[in-house]
């Protein structure tokens, strides 16, 4: 019965008809399908990704948590078929690595452009324009000897200001702000500075009493340095 139902169909214009409109609904099926796949994989694959971007030459050997924590990378929004493998999306990632050849502006940081550095070197933390100093202090001007290597601390100094009248007064004074600590031992802390910087901590560590003021790890913004002086406890 089947076999004569087929046949009728194929012989008879209205089953040629049948057959036609058939296979052409199937053909349409199959064209949307195929044209919503490629939709959704062209759309995947231009949804863009924030990866790094270097903003300026990084140099072979610069520390990577000094690009992380400077102006040489920027967070660039790329469409995800053109980033590269292995692209880093997190400064933080860096931390520990140096760059093993120049990454010039725009191009994506990936891990085949950074090594494993050692973090024991002072020199693979240290951007060509930083310095590392170290500076003695007792415990409780070292906040209770709470800092450690990554915290972030305001410098104040304690000193006797001489003023107009010849009289001199004691004064506090904040004269450094969001300094970098690259180590504390045993009282000695260790700051990344810049050389002008290093040599005022020097200068500091010489001639007046030095005190730390620890930051908060996230937020913190820097004001203008205050000056504190026997009026702002007694009054003029």
């Amino acid at each position: 019965m089947e076999n004569i139902m087929s046949s009728k169909l194929l012989t008879t214009r209205r089953g040629t008809i049948i057959l036609g409109v058939g296979a052409a609904v199937l053909a349409a099926i199959v064209l949307l399908v195929y044209l919503n796949q490629y939709r959704n994989s062209v759309d995947s694959g231009a949804q863009p990704v924030s990866v790094l971007v270097a903003k300026s030459l990084i140099q072979k050997g610069t520390p990577g948590d000094v690009v992380g924590s400077t102006s040489l990378y920027q967070v660039s929004s790329i469409p995800r078929d053109q980033v590269k493998a292995g692209a880093f999306v997190d400064p933080k990632t860096l931390t520990g690595k140096v760059a093993a050849a120049d990454v010039f502006p725009g191009q994506q940081l990936t891990e085949a452009d950074f090594t494993l550095g050692n973090a024991a070197v002072l020199t693979q933390r240290l951007a060509r324009d930083q310095r590392a100093v170290v500076i003695p202090f007792d415990d409780a001007a070292e906040v209770g000897g709470q800092i450690v290597a990554g915290d972030h601390v305001d410098v104040w100094i304690v000193w006797n200001a001489q003023g107009a009248n010849g009289i001199s007064r004691p004064t506090v004074r904040e004269v450094l702000q969001n300094m970098y600590v690259l180590g504390a031992v045993g009282g000695n802390v260790t700051f990344r500075a810049t050389p002008r910087q290093a040599g005022q901590l020097i200068f500091a560590s010489q001639q007046t009493k030095v005190w730390l003021t620890l930051r908060p790890t996230v937020g913190s913004t820097n004001a203008k340095p205050p000056v504190i002086t026997s009026n702002d406890l007694l009054g003029p």
